[in-house]
């Protein structure tokens, strides 16, 4: 039997301005300062006579490739991606690029996200996907407002404490 496995999921499309910019930087790096290096280095490593013994060659042609592919994925997502940069028509609701307080009930512990594009997430920051499970739980929602979410751990309880958008000037 073979091991076939649906696709996964299409990621949403949609990232924040920040976001957008640091792909493009990140793009223009890769491929304007990085990749010229390592070509350099690698020719420099082939010109060192038996490559089925070089290591530093190897770790060239494995660091060519793993940059090859990073900017032939950026090339193919940046276009793309839809930047959102607007506030939404209602603000005091959950949407995309909120900062958003939460509770949870059961624990009485507070955590804050920012909700944005899955090519922008970052845990440390309190970056979630508005693909992630919690992130689409709380959409539309407003302070005050409680919800449950379905988390690998099981379901949460939570309350939202607080919604806001960065930029904005309503603080």
């Amino acid at each position: 039997m073979s091991r076939w496995r649906p696709p996964p999921p299409r990621s949403t499309a949609i990232i924040t301005r920040a976001g957008f910019e640091r792909l493009r930087t990140e793009l223009d790096e890769l491929w304007r300062v990085k990749r010229p290096e390592v070509v350099r280095a690698l020719a420099a490593a082939a010109a060192e006579g038996d490559r089925s013994e070089n290591a530093e060659y190897t770790y060239r042609k494995k660091q060519l490739g793993e940059i090859d592919r990073r900017v032939r994925y950026l090339s193919k997502r940046l276009p793309a991606l839809k930047v959102v940069d607007t506030l939404p028509a209602d603000p005091e609701a959950v949407f995309f690029g909120a900062v958003v307080e939460i509770e949870n009930l059961d624990s009485g512990e507070c955590r804050r996200y920012r909700i944005v594009g899955p090519d922008e997430t970052d845990a440390g920051l309190g970056w979630i996907s508005i693909d992630s499970p919690l992130a689409r739980a709380m959409l539309k929602k407003r302070c005050d407002d409680e919800f449950e979410a379905q988390l690998p751990g099981g379901i949460a309880r939570y309350v939202i404490a607080g919604v806001e958008y960065p930029g904005s000037r309503e603080r």
